[in-house]
């Protein structure tokens, strides 16, 4: 239903306006080429739902994938700064970045989708701040994209909500990280707006990616709690209590987001400072949830 809903957008966003899309040169090509990659990352996904693919599979389905929208001429050739102008990158980056991007957000949805109706929520946050981002900017048919995104999600929330009568599963999951990676490039410079309001589930895959490094085991190794949500899980609140507190702390990285990519000029140094703030305030939270549930822990184990 979800990608239904998502192709119907594409159509209504291609069609509605005379000439294509009004985001750059090639647009339209580009467009097609995130239809084509959505088209094939589902049977993918489905068939790692009955099959259980392993790690490496799954990885190298997922680049070839994120191969095909780059094919169509989807790149990252720049990205939003708060402080300025776009920073411009070399051209030999914008390929590998691009499909690094694309995959990486991928697996940050799908692996952030450890409650029920977490990722919906997330993925209709994010989809939210980049149809604002788009609507000030004035690339009114580009913003059906991520508006059809949110719709979809919405309307999907409260069957997937604690308790959950539908399960997205990974091709839900996979599709939602998919979607948003390639919304945020189509259309101009809207890399550094995602990193921002997708900023849990991307800092959540990063550490414990690190501490699996760390302690000497694999990266795709599954199947425990290291994730941010089990970790806040942990600390006695219910899974309803959780999810909430994830999705109030994605709002607030969607307020600082927008507040950073205004088009209304601001002092430089006020963005410097609340961008600062917010990674510091982000670090504590961090570090607290892991020392609180790791006491926690101690105590069930020793009897306490």
């Amino acid at each position: 239903a979800i990608l239904l809903g998502l192709w119907l957008a594409v159509g209504l966003a291609y069609f509605g306006r005379p000439g294509g899309l009004e985001g750059g040169e090639g647009d339209d090509w580009k467009l097609l080429g995130v239809v084509l990659g959505s088209l094939a990352i589902v049977p993918l996904a489905l068939l790692d739902d009955r099959r259980r693919l392993g790690p490496w599979p799954q990885l190298l389905g997922q680049v070839a994938i994120a191969a095909i929208p780059v094919l169509f001429g989807l790149r990252i050739g720049s990205i939003a700064s708060p402080f300025g102008p776009a920073i411009a990158l070399p051209p030999w980056l914008d390929v590998p970045l691009t499909m690094l991007w694309i995959v990486g957000m991928i697996n940050a949805i799908n692996l952030i989708d450890t409650m029920d109706g977490l990722a919906a929520g997330i993925a209709m946050l994010a989809a939210f701040v980049l149809f604002t981002r788009s609507l000030w900017f004035g690339q009114y048919t580009i913003a059906v994209l991520p508006l059809a995104l949110a719709g979809c999600t919405l309307g999907y929330l409260p069957h997937n909500f604690h308790p959950a009568r539908i399960f997205m599963g990974t091709s839900g999951a996979v599709l939602l990280g998919y979607w948003l990676a390639t919304m945020s490039v189509i259309g101009g410079a809207k890399v550094g707006t995602a990193f921002v309001v997708l900023g849990i589930p991307i800092l959540d895959t990063a550490w414990v990616i690190v501490r699996r490094l760390l302690a000497r085991r694999s990266p795709f190794q599954g199947g425990d709690d290291e994730h941010l949500p089990h970790r806040i899980h942990a600390l006695g609140l219910t899974q309803v209590q959780t999810v909430l507190v994830l999705y109030i702390t994605c709002a607030l990285f969607g307020a600082l987001s927008l507040t950073l990519h205004s088009p209304a000029e601001g002092p430089t140094m006020a963005k410097v400072y609340l961008l600062l703030g917010m990674v510091a305030v982000m670090a504590l939270v961090l570090s607290t949830v892991t020392l609180l549930s790791l006491r926690r822990k101690r105590k069930v184990g020793t009897g306490r």
